[in-house]
């Protein structure tokens, strides 16, 4: 019995030890063995105190009476599958009549509760069933993304964790352009190195404008195709993306195989209609501060100012058939950075936002998107960097939180796959210039030691 006593006490240190420092560890050991069984045996209960049932049916009543039986409960939903996951469980509900799918998301903090999950959220699969994903815990305080992902489409990378415990793609061919705001040490570097570390496997042509004299994107150079350091730099750079989207669009045309002999299937209206020998490689392109190249200070600068944020806005309108697409960051976006600019955002279908100094900010990203996304934005604490709520036009939003990527890190993913750098003709005149990378260690001193 001592020895049970013994093993037993060991057990329980060991799991809150577990639950302190690695609960992602506890989950995967105690945490989804306790949490399935509370599920399982408060769910009844639960579901009534939520309001989450519906009383029996005329029937069953009648039924009841006739035979002289007790009157039936009210019925919660019922559960299809319950799924345990590496961050959570997975609750799978069949909805009875007169129930809706709001009423569960409405009901998913006393759920968090009740159950003693972290968190709580849900979404609707089709008419009558509704998914409900519970984390075991704070998945986002320290982020780590599963080994593996969904990265067969092309053009979906995955960049960040949700706090739901599923994997954030970028997919470039179901959101072409995106916005990302977010102020100083919000985290907005450390995302936009997420995504270029993931790009850079993929055939994909990769264009920066860092106006920061390329602090930011230059020591990723060797995978980028072509790289403006400031606002001359960048007008000619976006004049030249335009003129490459015009002569794509030619190639289109010339290929669209238009006939009453061809399946309308096979006609080709972008890209990525047209066969792989044909089909040209996509661009992506990232505008590290995007107020740098809307602020104006003279008349020749306003005019160059007009003259980008038109091309902007023929690539965001124009470009996501020829597989042009935009990456926009900065601090701010709003009418007071001129003309053009709210048609601009307008385009911008992602939404990403860190954390921001003001309401108005926050505004500029979900205010035509979703009032609770606005909520969430300004309420990100400033000792979460890299935690971000993001969205797109449909009004869904989730919080998240990409896994923190420094620079070295990210240099080293682009000099790997440097080889997969397209040479586009229309911005050969872009392409950054670097010295080869050494063979071999330099020594550090002047003098290396003799050998014998």
């Amino acid at each position: 019995m001592t020895g049970f006593t013994v093993a037993l006490v060991l057990v329980v240190a060991a799991a809150g030890l577990l639950r302190w420092r690695r609960p992602a560890w506890y989950w995967m050991t105690f945490g989804v063995t306790f949490a399935a069984l509370r599920v399982r045996i408060r769910y009844a209960s639960v579901m009534d105190a939520c309001g989450l049932t519906v009383p029996p049916s005329r029937w069953r009543l009648a039924f009841a009476r006739a035979t002289n039986r007790p009157v039936p409960e009210s019925r919660p939903p019922r559960i299809l599958r319950l799924r345990p996951t590496r961050t959570g469980l997975v609750l799978r509900l069949k909805l009875r009549p007169g129930q809706d799918a709001f009423d569960v998301v409405a009901a998913s903090d006393r759920l968090r509760h009740s159950f003693g999950m972290y968190g709580v959220t849900s979404r609707e699969l089709r008419s009558g069933v509704v998914e409900v994903r519970m984390t075991g815990y704070d998945v986002l305080k320290r982020v780590q993304m599963p080994a593996k992902t969904d990265t067969t489409r092309p053009m979906r990378i995955p960049v960040a964790l949700r706090e739901d415990g599923g994997v954030h793609y970028r997919d470039y061919r179901a959101v072409p352009h995106a916005l990302t705001l977010g102020a100083t040490e919000s985290g907005k570097s450390v995302y936009q190195r997420n995504l270029v570390a993931g790009l850079a496997p993929h055939e994909v042509a990769l264009v920066g404008i860092d106006c920061k004299q390329g602090v930011e994107l230059f020591p990723l150079a060797r995978r980028f195709s072509a790289l403006a350091d400031n606002p001359d730099t960048a007008l000619e750079l976006l004049e030249a993306l335009v003129a490459h989207m015009q002569e794509v669009y030619q190639l289109i045309r010339a290929e669209q195989r238009i006939s009453v002999a061809v399946p309308d299937a096979e006609i080709a209206a972008d890209i990525w209609d047209l066969p792989e020998d044909l089909r040209p490689v996509p661009v992506v392109v990232l505008v590290d501060e995007v107020a740098e190249l809307a602020l104006f200070a003279s008349k020749e600068e306003e005019k160059r100012r007009d003259r980008i944020i038109t091309a902007l806005v023929r690539l965001a309108q124009l470009g996501r058939a020829a597989g042009i697409y935009l990456e926009v960051c900065g601090q701010r976006f709003g009418s007071e950075l001129g003309k053009g600019i709210t048609m601009l955002r307008a385009q911008l279908t992602g939404r990403t936002a860190h954390r921001v100094n003001d309401e108005t900010s926050a505004n500029m990203a979900f205010g035509d998107i979703s009032p609770d996304a606005v909520l969430a934005a300004i309420q990100i604490p400033t000792d979460t960097p890299g935690v971000a709520v993001t969205g797109d036009s449909s009004g869904g939003w989730s919080r998240i939180r990409a896994p923190h990527t420094s620079l070295r890190e990210a240099v080293n993913i682009c000099n790997r796959h440097a080889d997969r750098t397209p040479d586009l003709p229309a911005l050969a005149a872009f392409r950054p210039a670097f010295a080869p990378v050494p063979s071999a260690r330099v020594p550090l001193s002047k003098t290396a030691p003799a050998t014998a």
